[in-house]
């Protein structure tokens, strides 16, 4: 079978919820594959079943409404945005150097297998009794219109994207706390992902280096910063509303809901307030996401969750 399969990403709705339509057969039997990142670590593409024999309520980490509706909210933007991720980087394949062209192979399937794991998730919390329709239509619409950019466009926005996804997951891995009083099934799911987005987290950016190889550094700097700026801000003004919305479903108000998240998100040690300084590292000239080495802490946390599996 050709890799990756036509009908990648090919959606269905199960109980009001967008889930990928990937068969299982589609997937690589455990492969390897070196990435072409400067230090020459692995994206290795698993094939998980997570979420399978669990459920979920509205408040699933250990009673935290805000922290519940935030991962939530995230969870939700993920099989759409996956989707978006590998049609774009399938698009600009063509021409890559053989090393590179690899990981975008590994990426695309690392990405199908996310998308397709959080759909269930979703599924389950739309169970667990969230109304997601609005919050799906939304970003349907929001890709639909981000989607008729061309390629390099695209592509640079999915690269921003992916430096989001990876410095959060880094803080999901440095700070396992906040997953606490969790499901066993839903930590799993969460630590596996984040694993994930930093292995692979320097190939989109790699393929639009590639594309724009020939502009100066000044102008590919120019460029990076003012996508940046844009995707970052429709990223916090879509999830933030999600995630109230979300809120606001279990009972809060608005003013309850908006004072619940900015306290979660930006008060002291908040979530998005902790992952600032590696936000803006995108911002330096010479920038590379590789230049934050978290080799060391995907193996501690791959460690952890094997004795956990164990005992």
């Amino acid at each position: 079978m050709t890799w990756p399969p036509a009908n990648l990403i090919r959606t269905v709705m199960v109980d009001g919820c967008h889930i990928p339509e990937l068969p299982l057969e589609a997937v690589p039997n455990l492969s390897k594959i070196n990435a072409a990142n400067r230090f020459n670590s692995d994206i290795i593409i698993r094939n998980p079943r997570h979420c399978r024999n669990s459920s979920l309520n509205q408040q699933w980490i250990a009673q935290d409404a805000t922290g519940s509706a935030w991962f939530t909210a995230l969870s939700l933007s993920f099989p759409r945005g996956e989707a978006f991720f590998i049609e774009t980087i399938r698009a600009n394949r063509e021409g890559l150097p053989k090393k590179l062209a690899n990981d975008v192979d590994a990426f695309i399937a690392q990405e199908a297998i996310h998308a397709r794991e959080h759909g269930y998730f979703n599924r389950l919390a739309a169970q667990a009794g969230y109304d997601t329709t609005a919050i799906d239509a939304r970003l349907a619409d929001f890709i639909t219109r981000t989607s008729q950019a061309n390629g390099f466009v695209n592509q640079l926005v999915t690269a921003c994207l992916e430096h989001f996804t990876a410095i959060i997951a880094h803080d999901v891995l440095a700070r396992p706390d906040q997953l606490a009083g969790a499901p066993a099934e839903a930590q799993a799911l969460w630590h596996w992902h984040a694993v994930e987005e930093i292995e692979h987290k320097g190939v989109a950016y790699d393929v639009w280096l590639h594309m724009a190889a020939h502009l100066s550094p000044w102008r590919r700097w120019k460029i990076r910063c003012k996508i940046m700026a844009k995707v970052s801000a429709a990223f916090l003004i879509f999830r933030t509303q999600d995630a109230r919305e979300l809120l606001m479903q279990q009972g809060f108000g608005e003013r309850e809901a908006r004072k619940a998240l900015r306290a979660y998100l930006w008060g002291k040690d908040g979530a998005l307030r902790r992952i600032v300084g590696a936000w803006v590292q995108w911002f330096r000239p010479g920038f590379h996401p590789w230049q934050r080495d978290d080799r060391a802490l995907i193996q501690s946390a791959l460690e952890q969750d094997r004795q956990q599996a164990a005992a």
